[in-house]
């Protein structure tokens, strides 16, 4: 039986982590962060380790980890969390390229922390191949590799046929390109293991305490509220239940899957040796992994908005959305048909109308944010703690020179409008999906070509 939602698959083996006490009563400190995932985690503990005397609390609705942190695919990736062409438009070709350089450079930051403080998270840098598997993803292929390299990330290769069915068992593959700045890992252990660290550096964490309103130099709660110099957000997919904040982020929802444990003979078939990331060129895009227990775990969107950007209760997902992931997975891997499907859930992910992240902090009142990573947050968090950190103590770096620092962004439509749009849009990207497949030409669907200019993804 499929378990459905429990948070995520991801702490069926740590377990839901023991509750931290709520806030009882109002407090002050220098710096308050509101959510206890990624994006706060690591600006506390690079402010922590930066300076060691500061007071700083973290204020959290469920508990840490518990959001778009602990329910994600395990992808530490490289992608820039935007458009590399509208972030020129302000910074110019060199500006994206050295933000790709430091999102390149985050990935062995990662690493080299969680190595550093004891984190075990499962974490492999095998990474990653996108597989073209449908004639008219092989041109999206071939321009996404040039893409990549003219924007700065040279390293980028392009594999044919053979060589992809070599790394992986597809048996439909007609190419990939693989990017090495990428790796595997589990989530829930990462984010964990980070609010563990952070305590230990003395930072506050109170659990089970909804913030609901956040104004300069305070962070408004049922039970207090935390006064500060400094009150970052960091609350990414569940932005939109601040007040003020409802048309700030929409809300994207993504949902995995994962089998049951595959046995020795299908691995042998199947290969995936390097244990790369795994995703496809299809609209409504894939994104899996092998995992440490020799499962593979499998998403992509479902449902992708809730009206009036609601969100999930728990994880759960809906049925459609489980068997629509499960013929993905057999479409790349046709011996996996009878294979079983042991969890589903799902989260949210913060999209910015523009589709590009940005972090900031405003001096005069105190506030800043990061966020609207557009499912490249696992890597994206990490380069915006280091960022936060430098905004709040002033310093000027290279990091704070670059185009996603600052960026302000237009608002969503008001409901219906925004609904509305977000449905229509990814019902076109499924709609051109199965024209592409039907078909078999080697061109991209007009229907999901005219998705990109009402989106404005580009």
């Amino acid at each position: 039986m499929t378990v459905n939602g429990d948070v995520s698959f991801w702490y069926r083996e740590p377990g839901l982590p023991t509750p931290r006490p709520a806030l009882a009563g109002s407090v002050e400190a220098d710096v308050c962060i509101v959510g206890a995932g990624f994006t706060g985690l690591w600006t506390a503990y690079y402010l922590k380790k930066a300076d060691p005397g500061l007071d700083i609390a973290v204020v959290e609705r469920r508990f840490a980890g518990f959001g778009a942190s602990g329910r994600n695919g395990g992808w530490l990736t490289a992608a820039l969390a935007g458009s590399p062409r509208r972030f020129a438009e302000t910074h110019g070709r060199p500006g994206v390229q050295a933000l790709q350089q430091a999102m390149n450079a985050t990935i062995d930051e990662v690493i080299g922390v969680a190595a550093a403080e004891g984190i075990d998270a499962d974490i492999v840098k095998g990474g990653i191949l996108r597989v073209a598997h449908v004639p008219s993803q092989v041109p999206r292929l071939r321009e996404g590799v040039d893409s990549a390299r003219a924007w700065g990330d040279e390293d980028v290769e392009l594999l044919d046929a053979a060589q992809t069915r070599k790394r992986i068992g597809i048996p439909a593959a007609l190419g990939a390109s693989f990017n090495p700045h990428c790796a595997r890992i589990q989530p829930a252990k990462l984010v964990q293991g980070l609010a563990r660290v952070v305590e230990e550096l003395g930072v506050r964490i109170y659990e089970s305490t909804p913030v609901t309103e956040i104004v300069p130099h305070e962070a408004r709660t049922p039970s207090g509220t935390v006064r500060a110099k400094y009150v970052l957000r960091a609350t990414e997919g569940f932005t939109a239940g601040l007040n003020g904040e409802r048309r700030t982020w929409l809300p994207m929802n993504s949902s995995l899957i994962v089998t049951e444990r595959l046995p020795e003979a299908v691995w042998d078939e199947i290969g995936w040796e390097g244990r790369e990331l795994l995703g496809d060129l299809s609209h409504t895009y894939i994104y899996a992994q092998r995992t440490a227990d020799d499962r593979i775990a499998i998403g992509g969107r479902g449902v992708p908005y809730l009206f009036g950007s609601r969100t999930d209760v728990d994880g759960r997902t809906h049925a459609a959305t489980v068997r629509a992931l499960r013929q993905a997975l057999v479409r790349l891997f046709p011996m996996l048909r009878d294979v079983a499907i042991e969890h589903s859930w799902c989260g949210v992910l913060g999209v910015p109308r523009d589709w590009c992240s940005t972090a900031v902090v405003d001096q005069r009142t105190g506030l800043g944010w990061a966020g609207g990573y557009v499912g490249h947050g696992v890597a994206t968090t990490n380069l915006a703690g280091r960022t936060l950190r430098d905004l709040v103590l002033g310093a000027d770096t290279e990091l704070t020179e670059l185009p996603w620092v600052g960026r302000e962004v237009r608002r969503w439509e008001p409901e219906p409008l925004r609904w509305i749009g977000v449905r229509a849009m990814y019902a076109a990207y499924r709609v051109a999906d199965r024209v592409e497949i039907a078909r078999g030409r080697p061109a991209t669907s007009l229907i999901a070509r005219a998705a990109d200019l009402v989106a404005r993804r580009n």
